[in-house]
């Protein structure tokens, strides 16, 4: 009885916890639901620590259950192609508009919108452009199955062949990012002009001036971005995190599992 009310009371004050809006107390609310786990298994084996570790350590092998049903057999394109796209409804999201119109206030002008589907994945882009600052802006809206996210980005190009990006994607990237990348993230950014903000503090950091940045062709930037992400691809088949499937396609490999596997336990313990 005894070992039932401390698990009870452990997970009432995980659940108190988690009420709050404060970032570091449902953190808190995250970590005794774990500890919660280790008491349950602690107390079910006897008084054994181990078992309690093992119970615990559950929760981290969880994303496991999906990258090894799922994930494993994925096969995905070697080429994204880009094509022409109506954009989603105000019931699929119903935030583009709103997006759309504080992109547009900070300057930039609406030039193509985008899409791409493979295998019940769909990615919608909204591409942007502002001469002033040769600078490209993007909403995109990442949708499969029943589950959906949205989040917009800016980059800029400089002589030196780099792209600085400044977005605030929600999750860790599911590959690792090409050298000539470098990425600002400001996933604290509640609005398009403190991304902007945030963007133009990133370049100053690294001593990005105007004279750097080099112009991008606004009817191009779907072409652009179809190459980037293909060198992406390119990036990772050498580094081993995926590797080559056969038509035109590619799978992840183990090391590319673990991979995904760690960036999910961080977005767990980052979103806890």
């Amino acid at each position: 009885m005894f070992e039932t009310l401390v698990v009870a009371a452990t997970l009432v004050f995980a659940c108190a916890c988690r009420t709050f809006a404060h970032p570091a107390i449902r953190k808190v609310g995250a970590l005794a639901v774990v500890g919660a786990t280790f008491l349950v298994g602690y107390f079910a084996s006897g008084g054994q620590a181990a078992w309690g570790a093992a119970a615990a350590a559950g929760w981290f092998l969880l994303p496991w259950l999906d990258l090894l049903t799922r994930i494993r057999g994925l096969r995905l394109p070697l080429d994204k192609k880009l094509r022409a796209s109506f954009p989603p409804g105000p019931d699929t999201f119903p935030q583009l508009r709103g997006f759309t119109g504080a992109v547009e206030d900070a300057g930039f002008e609406h030039v193509s919108d985008s899409g791409w589907e493979w295998d019940g994945m769909e990615q919608f882009v909204r591409f942007f452009y502002d001469e002033g600052s040769k600078a490209q802006a993007t909403i995109n809206l990442n949708r499969q199955r029943h589950v959906a996210f949205a989040y917009m980005s800016i980059s800029s190009r400089t002589d030196d062949g780099k792209v600085w990006t400044t977005w605030n994607y929600p999750f860790g990237y599911s590959m690792r990012i090409v050298p000539e990348l470098e990425i600002n993230r400001a996933r604290g950014a509640r609005s398009f002009a403190e991304l902007a903000d945030s963007h133009r503090q990133f370049l100053a950091r690294h001593g990005i001036a105007d004279v750097h940045l080099q112009p991008a062709d606004p009817e191009q930037l779907s072409a652009l971005m179809e190459r980037e992400m293909r060198a992406q691809v390119d990036h990772n088949l050498d580094r081993g995190l995926i590797k080559l499937s056969g038509n035109g396609t590619f799978r992840y490999s183990w090391r590319g599992l673990v991979y995904l596997w760690l960036q999910s336990v961080k977005d767990m313990v980052r979103l806890s």
